[in-house]
């Protein structure tokens, strides 16, 4: 990333966005075209969205189409009570387990009272929930902290994974397409779920049916990536289908 594109990106996180007649007024040296490429290589290393008229920043798409932490800790709490508990079943004593961030994580989190584990994640407040059991060992990866997701993400915590060992992986979605796959609004978030689905030997996803339907910017994983979807009765019977075609069990 040259100079040029460093000013181009502060520029459209500072702001949100940016419309490309903008950048011309605001780089009269360069050409549309070379400021349309800048904008293709920013988009490439993930660091904005293109749209017709320019450029939008992850940060400011995340938040209008992911509500924050506090908003989704207050929906769908009977079901993602139920979810946690169904997941919870799955565990074996002594293993170790990577938790991602959400809501429907805390919930399962705070199941985790008498169970003895490993536990791997990127979520400060899980991490806060499972010490208080003393049979949990708690491992954090590093990285920057997220206030919308409660997450922390980049090189370090990617560099983390890659050198522990996962016998499980559960994992939050926030939506769910049979084009798309299981999806999330942040971009470096998503490269964490991806490295830790590719890391373990078993991939158990928690959602409520609501995340069915929605399709967000980032895909961290395909269908056939998982091994067990634990949901509610509500589920997509369509989806159910799909995934049974792959193999995959539907609790």
């Amino acid at each position: 990333m040259n100079s040029r594109q460093e000013r181009i990106k502060a520029i459209i996180n500072e702001n949100g966005e940016a419309k490309l007649s903008e950048l011309e007024e605001l780089f009269p040296d360069f050409c549309s075209m070379t400021l349309r490429r800048d904008l293709e290589k920013l988009e490439a290393l993930g660091e904005v969205v293109r749209t017709r008229s320019g450029a939008k920043s992850i940060a400011h798409l995340s938040r209008l189409i992911e509500p924050l932490y506090s908003e989704r800790a207050r929906e769908n709490v009977v079901e993602k009570t139920a979810i946690a508990g169904k997941a919870h079943d799955l565990i074996t004593q002594g293993c170790s387990v990577f938790l991602d961030t959400g809501t429907t994580l805390t919930a399962f989190a705070k199941l985790l009272q008498r169970d003895k584990l490993f536990v791997i994640t990127t979520a400060p407040n899980i991490a806060l929930e499972c010490i208080k059991n003393p049979d949990i060992s708690v491992f954090m990866t590093g990285g920057q902290l997220s206030s919308g997701n409660l997450s922390v993400s980049g090189i370090n915590a990617l560099s983390f994974l890659d050198h522990i060992n996962i016998d499980i992986a559960f994992m939050a979605t926030s939506g769910v397409t049979l084009q798309n796959g299981f999806t999330c609004g942040n971009h470096d978030e998503s490269r964490i779920k991806k490295r830790a689905i590719e890391k373990a030997a078993k991939v158990v996803m928690l959602m409520d049916s609501t995340k069915y339907g929605k399709s967000l910017p980032f895909t961290f994983a395909v269908l056939s990536d998982i091994n067990t979807l634990v949901t509610d009765e509500r589920i997509n019977q369509e989806l159910v289908e799909e995934l049974e075609k792959y193999g995959v069990d539907v609790l």
